[in-house]
């Protein structure tokens, strides 16, 4: 792992930034977002997954872990391209600007992209400098794109259906059929392949900034991958399934924190045999995919490499399953060959966690994660998030997307989004209080302040802990299906007063800047 800085920055995804469409985007809103940032003092941008979304409107469930997700193309920055007009978006309707309308994204802005895709496309056959960038990115990216577009064409001739359900030679693949659909949806295709240039584009743009501004940007990728996916469709050697292509067995993990029954993720698992026989070629694809857009990236669930929960295909929950050995050193041991020997990685080490996962992080310097909201429970693990035990080698946070957020948490009730019962939830806000030495009315800030005087080398914070809101606010409840991924700040809440007391704490924490840990 390259050397961390001492730093603070902010944990949001670009959904939740704000704007007039229904839903956030890497256009204008997304550079403003980054000069707010820099002017608080911040230099650490984390978001989630950038690919489009799959079920539940979930980032970590989505039809391709190399594209990103043309639902958060800027309509402003095609508008000033010249590829839209404001006639374009007369159609959309006004939407609650504080929550992300994932089913009006997906009706509105499609239509409307598709009229920017057939300008780009026009254009191209008079200006060749742009139609030898289009070309090149879509030779640079064939690997993944060209199934990808192929495989949203289908998917679009099927009604949405999942790629299992399409007729049988779809489904399996069968050469002739793939041609045929090649030629037939030729014009979706391309249009796909114009939505992910111009997604590239933008991204490419906004990180650019973030340089200039001295932001690091932090991306994520999940361990798994949906299975209806490119991936999996177009690659099913890579995992574990059936003659049919449906998962021998699903990933998970037991009964935790956040779920008393463990949660069925549902993802199929990786054959890793055959990826050793691979080099982990695919692993090297998806990880140099990312670094293209981002500086480093937390790989969620970095547990499964050491061992992983199997949960056999057709169970309900979680809680019949168990642990299978991962990859181990090996897969690291290929991304170095790679990527050299400092690895660009944030292992998510949160939940069970053994000593041969620790063994594992360790032997290759990865940073691991310290969220101070899981430091006060009755967990045996409670002590390690304790600010004052944080290693210098490791990023801090007052929470993540899956936990309530800081001001939900002191407001705690058994039942909404918690295992525990209302003694527990007692308990520990009483441990808070006596921690903190305050009555927790601005638990936000004592949390912030916390691991901002940790010796953790990164403090990051969801903007919702910056802004103090309370469980409305929350961006993910593990296990539910329905309601999440939904918040959106708006420009007003990020007052004077408030950023500039976020400021004022990261110059004293000596966190501005990126100085030395």
């Amino acid at each position: 792992m390259p050397t961390l800085h001492r730093s603070a920055g902010i944990l949001l995804h670009p959904t939740s930034l704000p704007g007039d469409s229904c839903i956030g985007e890497i256009g204008k809103q997304a550079h403003r977002f980054l000069e707010e940032m820099a002017a608080a003092g911040q230099t650490l941008w984390q978001v989630l997954p950038l690919g489009p979304t799959g079920y539940g409107n979930s980032p970590y469930q989505s039809p391709s872990t190399f594209a990103g997700n043309p639902l958060l193309i800027g309509f402003d920055l095609l508008i000033e391209d010249g590829l839209l007009t404001q006639k374009d978006l007369k159609a959309i309707p006004w939407l609650d600007p504080e929550r992300v309308d994932f089913g009006a994204a997906t009706w509105y802005r499609p239509p409307i992209l598709k009229k920017a895709c057939r300008r780009f496309l026009n254009r191209i056959k008079a200006d060749a400098q742009l139609r030898n960038a289009f070309e090149n990115f879509c030779c640079d990216e064939a690997s993944w794109l060209d199934n990808f577009a192929l495989f949203t064409a289908i998917k679009e001739s099927q009604e949405l259906k999942p790629w299992h359900d399409w007729p049988t030679p779809l489904a399996q693949r069968d050469p002739g059929a793939l041609s045929r659909a090649t030629k037939k949806f030729s014009k979706g295709i391309a249009e796909t392949k114009v939505l992910q240039f111009l997604f590239d584009q933008q991204w490419q743009a906004l990180r650019t900034r973030a340089t200039e501004l001295g932001i690091t940007i932090i991306g994520d990728i999940p361990i798994f991958v949906a299975h209806d996916s490119a991936d999996v469709w177009a690659g099913r050697e890579l995992f574990f399934l059936d003659a049919q292509g449906s998962p021998k067995a699903v990933a998970g993990v037991p009964p935790d924190y956040f779920s008393a029954t463990g949660q069925l993720w549902g993802n199929p698992l990786y054959d890793w045999a055959y990826h050793k026989t691979t080099g982990y070629a695919w692993w090297i694809r998806r990880l140099r995919k990312i670094l293209q857009w981002v500086d480093l990236v937390r790989i969620d669930h970095f547990r499964g490499f050491a061992a992983y929960w199997e949960v056999p295909a057709g169970e309900q929950t979680a809680m019949n399953g168990r642990w299978v050995d991962g990859p181990r050193e090996d897969l690291f041991l290929a991304l170095q060959e790679e990527f050299g020997h400092d690895l660009p990685i944030i292992a998510e080490d949160l939940g069970i966690i053994t000593p041969d996962v620790e063994a594992l992080r360790d032997h290759f310097g990865l940073p691991g994660m310290r969220v101070l909201q899981f430091a006060f429970g009755e967990d045996s693990l409670a002590e390690a998030y304790i600010p004052e035990n944080y290693p210098i080698n490791s990023v801090a946070y007052t929470g993540t997307h899956d936990n309530d957020t800081t001001m939900g948490l002191a407001e705690n009730k058994a039942g909404e989004g918690s295992t525990r019962s209302s003694e527990q939830i007692a308990a520990e806000l009483r441990t808070i209080k006596a921690y903190t030495g305050t009555d927790a009315s601005e638990l936000n800030w004592d949390y912030i302040a916390a691991i901002s005087r940790s010796q953790a080398a990164y403090a990051i914070y969801p903007l919702q802990d910056v802004l103090g809101l309370g469980s409305d606010a929350r961006m993910n409840i593990p296990g539910i299906a329905e309601g999440n991924w939904e918040w959106r700040f708006q420009w007003q809440d990020l007052s004077r007063q408030t950023m500039t007391r976020l400021l004022t704490l990261t110059q004293e924490t000596d966190r501005v800047g990126g100085n030395r840990a």
